[in-house]
């Protein structure tokens, strides 16, 4: 299976590493192209967050296998100011500063698990998943 991919945002060019890096190791993975789509959708959005909010900071996207299905992990994770208002931010149409509001709300409801946890001392982390059967795994494997 793939290795874990890191990628330092700081930049909107970093951003587009991301949503790349992102796309191709889910295809990498077996996902649908349909899949792979929303997954560097949702990567996108958080690097964006992370550019206009905090700065800088670090995109981890890592291949997840487990007894019954496998995925794709996304950790981002800033030393940024935090997220004042958490439960706003994740309303769809808060507007942080200025842009859409569809950051936070739009990654969560394209990918299947979705964690936040931001605070002034520390930043912001976002972990985000999107499954697939492990028997789509299987015939991967053996289309290989």
């Amino acid at each position: 299976m793939t290795d874990a991919i890191r990628v330092e945002i700081e930049a909107d060019s970093d951003m587009v590493a991301a949503r790349t890096a992102a796309k191709e190791l889910a295809a990498d993975l077996g996902f649908s192209a349909t899949d792979a789509t929303l997954i560097a959708t949702a990567v996108s959005e958080i690097a964006r967050n992370i550019v206009v909010h905090a700065g800088r900071g670090a995109i981890t996207m890592t291949p997840r296998l487990e007894t019954l299905r496998y995925g794709i992990v996304i950790v981002a994770a800033d030393s940024g100011p935090g997220i004042r208002d958490l439960e706003a931010a994740l309303e769809r149409g808060y507007a942080g500063r200025g842009g859409l509001g569809l950051g936070l709300p739009g990654a969560r409801r394209l990918m299947d698990e979705f964690e936040i946890d931001s605070n002034a001392s520390s930043g912001t982390m976002v972990t985000m998943t999107k499954w697939r059967p492990r028997d789509d795994l299987e015939r991967l494997r053996k289309r290989d």
